[in-house]
């Protein structure tokens, strides 16, 4: 081999290299870009899928998946409907936790339905939050366990009413999301509707 055809083959060598650093590079960087949209949600799907190309590709699927949905806001008087709703809701709670919890999970879904995401499941549901609202999927994830353990009846009280306040903070997102882009007046107060009074979460 003479030094021109070794100097060629080292050139290609390096350039190899050089190639493959910067394909680890934009790997890594592409992994802390998923990592901090998705928070812990990125560690969980980690863990459950067979590789972390295969979770990377999960997650940017959802993210695709949810971007071609026509995802609304809330028409005033179905935003009142609903706060009313969860303003009853609450009041329930008092005399019927459980009653109040599994309420709340199918309010959720009604919610979400309305605002234009598609019929599914839970984990369906779940899974279209986290691509834009990682931290109130963690609390729709919670809360919902909760409730799943209330179907065997073996929730507390004290459960159930940590499952009403992250559903509460589920509502206040998905209900109020959007709704000064329609004119409406600032200031208001969470989950208050119109004349009816906000009840406290108490038992």
């Amino acid at each position: 081999m003479s030094p021109n055809e070794i100097m060629i083959l080292a050139g290609i060598g390096a350039a190899l290299i050089v190639a493959i650093g910067i394909w680890f590079a934009l790997r890594r960087k592409h992994s802390e870009t998923l990592r901090e949209h998705y928070g812990d949600e990125y560690d969980r799907t980690v863990e459950a899928h067979p590789s972390r190309s295969d979770a990377e590709a999960d997650l940017e699927a959802r993210v695709k998946r949810v971007n071609e949905l026509e995802i609304r806001s809330l028409f005033p008087g179905e935003r009142d409907r609903y706060l009313r709703e969860w303003n009853e809701l609450k009041g329930v709670f008092v005399d019927s936790p459980a009653e109040a919890v599994l309420h709340a999970d199918r309010l959720v879904t009604e919610v979400m339905v309305t605002r234009g995401y598609p019929m599914g499941d839970f984990q369906r549901h779940y899974e279209d939050l986290t691509a834009d609202h990682g931290e109130i999927a963690q609390h729709y994830r919670d809360a919902h366990a909760i409730c799943e353990k209330q179907t065997s009846g073996s929730a507390t009280t004290e459960e159930l009413r940590q499952a009403l306040r992250q559903y509460e903070a589920l509502v206040t997102t998905l209900v109020r999301e959007g709704e000064h882009q329609s004119g409406e007046e600032e200031g208001q107060a969470p989950l208050s509707s119109g004349s009816t009074p906000e009840r406290p979460l108490t038992v």
